[in-house]
């Protein structure tokens, strides 16, 4: 197990924009100054072991990355998908929360360090079983807005709002391969996918109900080789990570504000370092600002 100063370190650089901000990798793995001029993002990574990895990028040409251990958390193998997991300080010490399907289930995360106790600690509290059946699982919170998604292998998209007790759904999406949450705001959020047949595109949905989807193509082609996509807020775009899972291979992609077919997309290249865990997704802090890239 880890110090507690170590913990404490690792946790504040899971969502730290000063962290990201501050230190970049050379391919040699000397730590060096970022560029002033790139976007940043914080990844989370779950390693087969059940270790949690907080991965800082940054959006050079080419691309680099950091690698933060976290924690054990998880028993190895059992972790299938995760949201985004956000860090933030608590009135105990620190904590850091998210969802993740361990087997066929669907649980809520939270782990972090009491500092009255002066001990760590890490929650599991099941939400629903029946999550073997399901390839992307997030959350978009704005304000007091918190809505959760699923996308099941059958095509069927849900939105869980009103603490996972309302439930909509769409169907029509048995072509996605991947997704990532690029826009939030009080009245919609935004994915961006890939699909089988190498569509990017951007699936807007408003929180009204009944859930009415609205899909505009980026790219038509060349994106199916991405079966794991996590985004970051870069301006009013988005700086993409779209990993490869069948050679471990993972490029980044600075993408303008999502206009269509004539959203702007820069290939950055691809970092040097392998991404072959099994889970990857968005690391965030409580400063973090909604996303913005629709």
């Amino acid at each position: 197990m880890q110090t507690k100063n170590m913990f404490k370190r690792v946790a504040a650089a899971a969502g730290s924009a000063v962290l990201l901000g501050s230190l970049a990798v050379t391919t040699a793995g000397t730590a060096t100054a970022a560029p002033d001029a790139a976007c940043t993002m914080a990844l989370r990574s779950i390693n087969s072991a059940g270790d949690a990895v907080i991965i800082g990028a940054w959006g050079t040409k080419p691309p680099t990355s950091v690698n933060t251990p976290d924690r054990h958390l998880y028993p190895a193998g059992e972790a299938k998908i995760a949201s985004r997991f956000n860090w933030g300080p608590d009135v105990n010490g620190s904590s850091t929360t998210g969802y993740v399907v361990l087997g066929s289930t669907l649980y809520a995360s939270r782990y972090g360090y009491l500092e009255d106790r002066d001990e760590e600690f890490n929650d599991l509290t099941k939400i629903a079983d029946g999550w073997d059946k399901f390839t992307m699982v997030e959350e978009s919170v704005v304000g007091a807005r918190v809505a959760h998604y699923g996308l099941r292998n059958d095509g069927v998209l849900f939105r869980w709002t009103n603490g996972w007790k309302t439930v909509a759904s769409a169907s029509g999406f048995a072509n996605v391969k991947a997704l990532a949450l690029i826009s939030q705001t009080a009245t919609y959020d935004t994915f961006l996918a890939t699909t089988k047949t190498g569509v990017l595109e951007t699936i807007h949905i408003p929180t009204t109900a009944p859930l009415k989807p609205v899909v505009k193509t980026v790219r038509g082609s060349t994106w199916q080789g991405f079966e794991t996509l996590v985004a970051g807020k870069c301006g009013t775009g988005t700086l993409l990570t779209a990993i490869d899972k069948d050679t471990n291979a993972a490029y980044v992609y600075s993408i303008g504000h999502a206009t269509g077919t004539t959203t702007p997309i820069t290939n950055l290249g691809k970092f040097a370092t392998p991404f072959g865990d099994p889970v990857y997704s968005r690391s965030t802090s409580d400063d973090d600002l909604p996303l913005t890239g629709e």
